[in-house]
């Protein structure tokens, strides 16, 4: 891979970084053995940039127990300071620290304010978050800054020139190209010398694993021996002004196929066909996504332990795969995934419409609104008393006629 150039600060990154939000797990907790493999294998296939945060569970803790000896100077480490709980000035300094420690470093590279938007950054500016960076960067604890951002593309350069920033990160990808930041946003950023740090390439894996046929037939007509994945991708890679594209990978395959992406594509190779191609298959799938959901998590935990991230990606795949009928693949997955037949019963109907959830969407849904659509679509009258026969009735009988109807 050839590196791209951070102007502000110096530093050569690799255009593919290794986002460590989502790292494999194991009974709950992450599968070190397999993680460590991962993480040793992108590094060593030329990876030099890992992203975390605060709030990724166990993620800097276990990032700093296995990056250490010859591996402890190939990499940069970005992570993230937790805006949503930062309550009084002295909160900063001592998650840092405890950063520090988990991390197992006297310095952090990249210290990025965690999910920022105009009112959150008003909240901490009001806080000394200005302090409390100049402070941290003469002490050494932190070598540059800058912050994630889930705002309206109208506040970003506002917030660029709030302070003498590093860097930047921002969702991006082929589909949500004019939405938060946006690529007029970026070339702004990168105009004045920041690095572009890009999340969500794939949307959570919606622009990577299966596609609605139409769209999929689009992009095998141009290229048969290109991925989704690939094209999700080069998209972003061929824009000049992305330094590095944070992917979490959870397999050996993943990362060797995200590393060869990085390696043919540079900067504005995409041809105009490519192009054209893409924006067809955005069409497409602007039609038929029904919620902009990117699947992160932010929003959990629930007090009412619905999986909102689930639900909602059921919700897509009916609309995605033109799933019809009374019984279909999405109605199965929303009664076994989170309507209680192999896990415990996490469905939409649980909302009671707290709101707790809605300040942390970086997509700035209307979660509620969004679950009763999803409540309407999936939970027929009777549903509490439907899903005890669905559980030990109709789904065995209904997995016994696929594999009756697949021999």
């Amino acid at each position: 891979m050839k590196n791209r150039l951070i102007k502000k600060t110096g530093d050569e990154v690799s255009p593919l970084g290794f986002g460590a939000m989502r790292l494999p797990l194991k009974k709950g907790k992450i599968d070190r053995k397999l993680a460590t493999k991962q993480v040793y294998h992108a590094i060593d296939n030329g990876v030099n940039f890992i992203d975390t945060a605060y709030l990724y569970g166990d993620s800097e803790k276990f990032l700093g127990e296995i990056l250490q000896d010859k591996y402890k100077d190939k990499v940069k480490i970005c992570t993230k300071l937790p805006s949503i709980i930062v309550r009084k000035y002295e909160d900063m300094g001592r998650i840092l620290d405890e950063q520090l420690e988990r991390l197992q470093r006297d310095s952090i590279d990249y210290y990025l304010i965690h999910s920022v938007d105009f009112k959150t950054m008003n909240r901490l500016l009001k806080r000394d978050l200005i302090k409390f960076l100049n402070e941290s960067k003469k002490s050494g604890k932190i070598k540059h800054v800058g912050f994630s951002y889930h705002g309206s593309k109208e506040e970003f350069e506002l917030l660029l020139d709030v302070y003498d920033w590093d860097v930047v990160m921002v969702q991006y990808n082929y589909f949500d190209e004019y939405i938060q930041a946006s690529s007029e946003g970026i070339e702004y950023a990168a105009l004045k010398g920041m690095g572009v740090f890009v999340m969500e390439p794939l949307k959570g894996g919606i622009l990577a694993d299966k596609m609605p046929e139409d769209a999929e037939e689009i992009f095998r007509k141009e290229n048969p021996n290109k991925t989704n994945a690939n094209w999700a991708l080069e998209w972003v890679l061929n824009n000049r002004n992305v330094t590095c594209v944070f992917s979490g990978m959870n397999s050996i395959e993943q990362i060797d196929e995200n590393i060869a992406i990085a390696n043919e594509v540079t900067p504005l190779s995409m041809s105009f066909n490519d192009l054209e191609t893409v924006e067809l298959v955005k069409r497409v799938m602007n039609n038929k996504l029904k919620i902009n959901c990117s699947t992160c998590g932010y929003c959990m935990p629930c007090p009412r332990e619905v999986n909102i991230p689930e639900c909602m990606k059921i919700y897509n795949e009916k609309y995605l795969f033109n799933h019809e009928g009374l019984v279909n693949p999405s109605v199965i997955n929303y009664y076994q995934y989170v309507g209680g037949i192999l896990n415990k019963a996490s469905n939409a109907g649980r909302c009671n419409g707290c709101g707790k959830c809605l300040r942390k969407c970086p997509q700035k849904l209307d979660i509620i609104s969004e679950l009763s659509k999803v409540k309407k679509e999936f939970e027929f009258p009777g549903f509490s008393i439907i899903l005890p026969f669905a559980k030990f009735i109709g789904i065995p009988l209904y997995n016994l006629f696929l594999k009756i109807t697949n021999h």
